[in-house]
């Protein structure tokens, strides 16, 4: 099936634009997760992405996931409370100071209860701690989201204090749902 969606790109370019989000109603734990944990990264990243039609990943084998996390400047967390995968950042370092947040969500059980502000601040500021392959400081913290994510996506981003620098209409092919 064909959507159309709505593409937006935001961008922090200083740390004092952050606007730290509510604590969370439980402790979150973040997991850096490396090649020894490539299976807890895919089922995380299936988990938060398929009710939003993210299909880009869900083909990849072990191998490339490990070759994925051997990137230079990337990093994966899980987002753990109660003992439960709540959530996933991924964060990649550019040259030129650059962080992109390339993925960042909540699984279904965890949306709508609390978590999305405070673990948004946390990948903000791990954004901004980032390491950069050639040692240059972080000057620009950078994501995108579409209208096909969840309904808080957009709304967190602008609350965490991201702003809009573009926006565009794509169209998508997704999986068709079961009725």
């Amino acid at each position: 099936m064909i959507v159309e969606q709505t593409v937006t790109w935001l961008e922090m370019t200083s740390p004092d634009e952050l606007r730290p989000g509510r604590p969370p109603p439980a402790p979150v734990e973040l997991e850096q997760v490396d090649r020894s944990r490539v299976a807890l990264l895919r089922a995380t990243n299936g988990r938060v992405g398929e009710p939003h039609g993210w299909t880009g990943r869900s083909a990849w084998s072990e191998a490339r996931w490990v070759e994925h996390l051997a990137k230079p400047g990337m990093r994966a967390f899980v987002a753990w409370a109660g003992g439960e995968p709540a959530g996933l950042v991924e964060l990649e370092a550019r040259p030129g100071g650059e962080v992109e947040i390339t993925v960042f969500g909540l699984v279904p059980e965890f949306v709508g209860r609390g978590f999305g502000g405070h673990l948004l601040t946390r990948a903000v500021r791990l954004a901004w701690d980032a390491g950069h392959p050639e040692g240059t400081p972080t000057r620009r913290v950078w994501l995108h989201t579409a209208s096909t994510d969840h309904g808080h996506a957009l709304p967190n981003y602008l609350g965490r204090g991201f702003r809009v620098v573009r926006s565009e209409i794509r169209r998508k092919q997704v999986p068709a749902r079961d009725a």
